[in-house]
């Protein structure tokens, strides 16, 4: 019997993707769950998994394609009869779909635009009261053209604040989505074709600055022209998005860490041997969970548009990932209720999945506060970029020996640089420099997580 594997619904917000590379042929048996295909959407770059077992018939998609949610991939030949799947139990026969991702809250590569609580009726009237061709024209439409439109608009609380935030009014956008449901392209897209139009201008959200015309850079020399990928594409979108909108500022400190190195490396062989990797990072994620609950401000989001300050009670932890496809961001989800260990096991896991390109968008949504680490290449200090809508993120540069007066003498240390960026309407300075003394105290002086 011929069975359709078809690209089940990967996220809520995720209604399509590219693919990168089809990873079976026609005529193989492939197992149930077997990974088909490799592709890459606005949040990640994975494997989707055969929702059947047998050989493989035909293939439907090739590399560089666009496909849609429900889109047939493969037809698989199981080997069975329409007698044989009747004589089967009902659980035996449905396609098991990707892991369901949870409402996104934050992106950074991936999740990008500030989380929302669900919508309200007081919602709603923003995506009414400003539409984007006022933005276009400067001036509001009669009254006869905004008609009061009652029927319910297919749009999760995400692409409504994103409508928001670009002025457009999802009346007159048209979704392209299952039954109609409008997606980030469909209201970019809308955006687009208003700028497009005879004598428009606009400007960008957040106050961002057009690019200047390029020169021909070939009259120097050669040049190779290599197209974004969609990843990359995001990530620009995003840090544009965070620079040109939060205000962001820099602390700076340093953290010896010499007696903490001693007991990393002396308990490092048990956790090797469970699977994981007892490293700075892991040992900061642990630490930052604590620092978040002693400073709640940092484990936050602000929502201007209702002008409120949304207080998590949850701890996720982004880890950033250097890839052959950019930077990643994976979720470690509820870190507080996890001890070293475990932390350990699973961040190793989660880098490990996101360099092979089986990280799920699921894996990398929820984040509350992000950690990046570039001492493994080294560096004395960087400045990295807020990941709205979170608020602040922490920057690990390389360790090094320095010299330390200590009792009367200059003893060598290992000392570890630390840069904290935060959005400075949120968060004052004085608090910055607390919560990151925190850190250094407790990395200096483990104990101090217990007090």
């Amino acid at each position: 019997m011929n069975i359709e594997v078809k690209l089940p619904e990967v996220s809520e917000n995720v209604d399509s993707g590219d693919v990168v590379s089809v990873l079976v042929k026609v005529g193989e048996v492939i197992k149930l769950e077997q990974p088909v295909v490799e592709l890459e959407t606005d949040k990640a770059m994975f494997e989707v998994p055969s929702t059947a077992a047998g050989k493989v018939k035909e293939i439907l998609v090739k590399p560089g394609d666009n496909i849609k949610v429900g889109s047939t991939i493969i037809v698989v030949d199981s080997g069975e009869t329409e007698s044989d799947i009747s004589e089967q139990k009902p659980e035996e026969v449905i396609a098991k779909p990707l892991p369901e991702a949870k409402e996104e809250i934050s992106e950074p590569v991936t999740q990008v635009l500030p989380e929302s609580k669900p919508e309200t009726k007081e919602n709603d009237k923003h995506d009414i009261v400003k539409p984007a061709e006022e933005i276009v024209s400067g001036s509001p439409k009669s009254s006869d053209d905004r008609n009061i439109y009652t029927k319910p608009i297919p749009a999760s609380p995400r692409i409504r604040r994103l409508a928001r935030e670009l002025g457009v009014n999802l009346i007159n956008v048209t979704g392209t989505g299952p039954a109609g449901r409008i997606s980030e392209n469909d209201v970019k897209e809308y955006v687009k074709n208003l700028m497009s139009g005879p004598g428009i201008t606009i400007s960008s959200p957040a106050g961002s600055i057009p690019q200047q015309p390029l020169p021909d850079f070939s009259k120097w020399g050669e040049i190779e022209t290599v197209s974004m990928s969609k990843i990359r594409k995001v990530t620009a979108a995003n840090m544009s998005y965070a620079w040109n909108s939060v205000p962001m500022v820099t602390q700076f400190d340093k953290a010896d860490i010499t007696e903490l190195e001693i007991f990393r490396k002396k308990l490092s062989p048990g956790i090797e041997k469970l699977g994981g990797q007892l490293t700075v990072t892991s040992i900061l994620l642990k630490v930052c969970s604590v620092a978040l609950k002693k400073f709640p401000q940092f484990n936050s989001s602000i929502d201007f548009s209702k002008s409120e300050i949304i207080l998590k009670k949850y701890y996720n932890i982004g880890v950033a990932v250097d890839t052959e496809n950019g930077l990643l961001v994976p979720v470690v989800k509820n870190v507080d209720r996890k001890n070293l260990t475990e932390l350990s096991v699973e961040l190793t896991e989660l880098a490990k999945q996101t360099r092979e390109r089986k990280i799920t968008p699921a894996e990398m949504e929820g984040g509350n506060f992000t950690i990046s680490n570039l001492g493994g290449i080294g560096g004395t200090a960087f400045t990295p970029i807020v990941y709205a809508p979170q608020v602040a993120i922490l920057g690990v540069s390389r360790a090094t020996t320095e010299a330390k007066y200590i009792d009367g003498e200059f003893k060598p240390r290992l000392i570890l640089p630390l840069t904290l960026t935060y959005d400075h309407r949120i968060i004052d300075g004085a608090d910055a420099a607390r919560y990151l003394r925190w850190i250094c105290e407790s990395l200096e002086q483990p104990m101090t997580m217990m007090l």
